[in-house]
């Protein structure tokens, strides 16, 4: 008779560099492990306590607990040995055609099995490591284009790395880093750069229109308006189609310039001067909003502070977060952050956890009784002795052991989270991805088959020429191009005045699917900050008197 058993895991016991439980790695151990004798079924479990746990059913009868175990470390052993995950944080955000053309270069390199590149800078990559290093694998994302931040956002550089990831990210990969930096930044007005030469395109086009329509000035005046309205609207796009014709790619960007070219041809220059304006300012709008959600991510981040005071050898020496190790004894005194998740182990206090837990009143801590035992158990010990990063010491002064190091905390994971939530692609960005990589060459084709229909049709070239012109024209993808980011933008915009912080299209496409949501603490929903609303007073006493009295107590 079958016995069916079950053994939980802590999946980042077995897979610790996963970022998803939907990673293609999670998916590779449940399917290794499924098929073995003895083993059942296996699955994730939703976070609990914020760890995912993978489930593992069993027959006594057949494989036994210690071999189970033995049997998912190996297997996980296995599956980490040959998978690597890099999430690495570029300097500056990227417009959406750039990320997706870095996300292409990326995936051609030997050894790369996935990456992604955000808008918001975020490269995550997944490779196999018999085929490339990782410290190989940074030196080529460097080399493709990415300035990558000082301090990547996966975890701490370790010590045998420091040497050499110095050279490439910061002086091995100089021309390339800086001719990056230059772009990333754009001109002189920096990440605004591109949204200010939409707006002058915009503008020359209008001034070109109102001299045309009111007949103002020499004849050629309206036309020089609106080239000049051509060179601020089609600059970025210019040289991100170059980009894509050197990578042999044909994108939006190319049609939309060749469009605009059609439509100069046929004298048509505002059209012309319009699409380059509506494609420029749909692009610069989207690049804004990753700016802000970048600013935000780097906000949140920051919580954490980057010291801490930690007692060594009878000595408080202060170090960098990144180096403290578990069992470490760290000082934290009044009003100041706490560095790392910990267990209080001398002093009593009380701690505002609204930055992590969102709970609107502070939360009293008071000392462990056995740290080393609770140290085992940090997730099951009670609230009253747990302590996270980036929340904030109230009036005593304590002294807390480290529980996680600082790449496993609870704001670190939480900044890990919104870091991949950013690589998702809502469903119709995919979409228009996949139409876009047809309709382009598909359109370019069909032009060219009617530039040449005076060969089998008796009309001259100039006819077939104007025909081709305004079939291209006709056809340039603008509403494509312009309408999914616009919708994403203005979506994210009108949450974000309601306080509602939205990373991307993907999570507001999955917000028009949802029928219910579980909020988990009151502060989440609410400013966090108590006040009086109302004051109902019994027959006989003043309201004045009441306040004063309840003030008192």
């Amino acid at each position: 008779m079958t016995q069916d058993h079950k053994l939980r895991v802590e999946l980042p016991l077995l897979l610790p560099d996963i970022p998803d439980t939907k990673d293609r790695c999670v998916s590779a151990l449940i399917d290794t492990l499924s098929v073995r004798s003895g083993v059942m079924e296996a699955h994730v479990l939703e976070r609990q306590g914020g760890v995912p746990q993978l489930c593992i059913h069993y027959d006594t009868g057949i494989i036994s607990l210690e071999r189970v175990r033995e049997l998912a470390r190996s297997v996980g052993a296995e599956i980490t040995g040959q998978v690597g995950h890099l999430i690495l944080r570029g300097a500056e955000t990227f417009h959406a055609r750039a990320a997706s053309s870095l996300s292409t270069k990326i995936r051609a390199l030997e050894g790369v099995l996935e990456a992604e590149v955000t808008g918001t800078g975020v490269v995550r990559v997944e490779f196999d490591r018999e085929l490339i290093s990782e410290a190989a694998l940074r030196d080529k994302v460097a080399a493709s284009g990415i300035l990558l931040a000082e301090k990547p956002t996966e975890k701490p550089v370790r010590v045998e790395d420091q040497e050499h990831e110095k050279a490439p990210v910061a002086k091995g990969a100089g021309p390339v880093a800086e001719e990056a930096h230059a772009h990333l930044h754009g001109g002189l007005l920096g990440e605004k750069s591109e949204l200010a030469f939409a707006l002058m395109s915009g503008a020359l086009l209008v001034i070109g229109w109102v001299s045309a329509w009111q007949a103002l000035g020499p004849v050629w005046m309206p036309t020089a308006f609106y080239a000049a309205a051509y060179a601020f609207g089609g600059y970025f796009t210019l040289r991100e189609a170059i980009e894509n014709l050197r990578a042999r790619r044909f994108e939006i960007d190319t049609l939309m310039l060749v469009a605009a070219a059609g439509a100069a041809a046929l004298g048509q220059w505002a059209e012309g001067a319009l699409l380059l304006f509506l494609f420029s300012l749909g692009h610069s709008l989207e690049h804004y909003a990753m700016g802000r959600a970048r600013r935000a991510i780097e906000a949140l981040a920051k919580l954490a502070p980057e010291r801490a005071t930690v007692r060594r050898q009878g000595k408080a020496v202060e170090v960098g977060v990144a180096e403290l190790i578990i069992g470490d004894v760290v000082i934290v005194r009044p009003n100041e952050r706490l560095p790392a998740d910990g267990l209080v182990i001398l002093g009593a206090t009380s701690v505002n956890q609204a930055p992590v837990t969102g709970e609107s009143v502070p939360v009293d801590k008071r000392a462990v009784g056995d740290p080393t035992a609770a140290l085992a158990q940090f997730d099951r010990i009670g609230p009253e002795h747990r302590v996270f990063a980036g929340t904030i010491n109230g009036a005593g002064a304590i002294e807390i052991m480290v529980a996680r190091p600082a790449d496993q905390s609870t704001m670190a994971r939480v900044v890990r989270m919104v870091t991949e939530a950013e690589a998702q692609r809502s469903s119709m960005q995919s979409f228009t991805e996949r139409f876009e990589r047809y309709f382009v060459p598909v359109v370019l084709a069909l032009v060219g088959l009617l530039l040449l229909a005076w060969v089998v049709v008796d009309e001259p070239f100039a006819a077939s020429f104007y025909r081709a012109m305004a079939v291209l024209v006709a056809a340039s993808p603008c509403a494509l191009a312009i309408s999914v980011p616009s919708a994403v933008l203005s979506g994210v915009a009108r949450a974000a005045r309601c306080g509602l912080l939205i990373k991307g299209g993907a999570a507001l496409e999955n917000l028009g699917t949802l029928r219910s949501i579980a909020f988990d603490k009151t502060g989440t929903l609410t400013e966090g900050r108590p006040r009086l609303t109302d004051v109902v007073v019994a027959s006989g006493a003043l309201e004045q008197e009441l306040l004063a009295v309840a003030l008192a107590v």
